[in-house]
């Protein structure tokens, strides 16, 4: 059983799925921005890192449950996703080619408390980035060509 069959079969995950959504989405560290810092609670906000991963997995999350639900929500957690995506592919997050060791994304944290992989690139971060930006580009084709 593949994950989206187990989530709409399995209304207490889906519900639980909204309501991290809903926090994530009340979260963000600014009005136009959408890249969380290593933690939404970590003491030092605003001065704490900046975490590329979290935010490549949110899109990527995003976009899976904006299918879930009703309409209106489903295109907010769309919307969000797409700011995600826009800030995560600026000069900001996104490496120039040849550098970053080889990475894309810029800017992710594995464990602030532990003082590992700060402010580094993290392969999963790259791997949901691209997850996210392959089901973003779906979602719009299916949307543009509603028999795709």
């Amino acid at each position: 059983m593949d994950i989206p069959c187990v989530i709409a079969s399995q209304q207490n995950y889906l519900d639980a799925a909204h309501k991290i959504a809903r926090f994530i989405i009340d979260h963000r560290p600014s009005e136009n921005d959408y890249v969380p810092y290593w933690d939404y609670d970590a003491p030092n906000i605003p001065n704490e890192p900046r975490d590329a991963s979290a935010a490549a997995v949110t899109a990527s999350a995003l976009l899976e449950l904006s299918g879930y639900g009703d309409k209106k929500q489903g295109e907010e957690y769309f919307r969000y996703a797409e700011h995600i995506l826009k800030q995560l592919s600026s000069d900001d997050y996104l490496a120039q080619e040849g550098e970053n060791h080889g990475f894309v994304l810029l800017h992710s944290v594995g464990s602030f408390p532990h003082d590992s992989e700060i402010d580094t690139p993290l392969n999963y971060a790259d791997y949901y980035y691209l997850e996210a930006l392959k089901r973003y580009k779906d979602l719009k084709e299916k949307s543009e060509n509603p028999s795709y």
